[in-house]
């Protein structure tokens, strides 16, 4: 009397992962999302290697494991891979501050967020 196995989230041409408290903004780490996305995961990872953006390092690993994901757990081609989906979220954000003239009080907020990449085979055309 086991639990049943559960349903993959991702159709079976799919895989994907994710990365967590990420140390910028959404609207930063989505820039360097669209940069990827719809791309050839070879093409992506060179422009993420090439790319002047500090977060594009982390988006790097996030995308590597998903093609090891794709290439291990559900033995997909690596060479015929593509970013199907590269989405962004908020996660937490730590507030901070600094005493400001007149005894206020200047808020610095310090947000973190979330990648999700979702690589898809796809076959070529001949």
């Amino acid at each position: 009397m086991s639990k049943d196995k559960n349903p993959r989230r991702v159709a079976d041409n799919e895989a994907m992962a994710k990365t967590r408290m990420l140390r910028t903004s959404p609207q930063k780490l989505n820039l360097v999302a669209a940069m990827i996305r719809g791309k050839k995961v070879d093409k992506a990872l060179t422009d993420l290697t090439f790319s002047k953006k500090r977060i594009a390092q982390d988006v790097k690993k996030c995308l590597q494991s998903a093609i090891a994901n794709a290439e291990n757990n559900h033995n997909l081609d690596v060479d015929e891979l593509v970013v199907a989906e590269a989405w962004v979220g908020k996660n937490m954000t730590l507030k901070r501050g600094r005493p400001r003239a007149r005894g206020r009080f200047g808020k610095i907020m310090k947000p973190f967020a979330e990648i999700t990449i979702k690589v898809r085979q796809v076959e070529e055309q001949a």
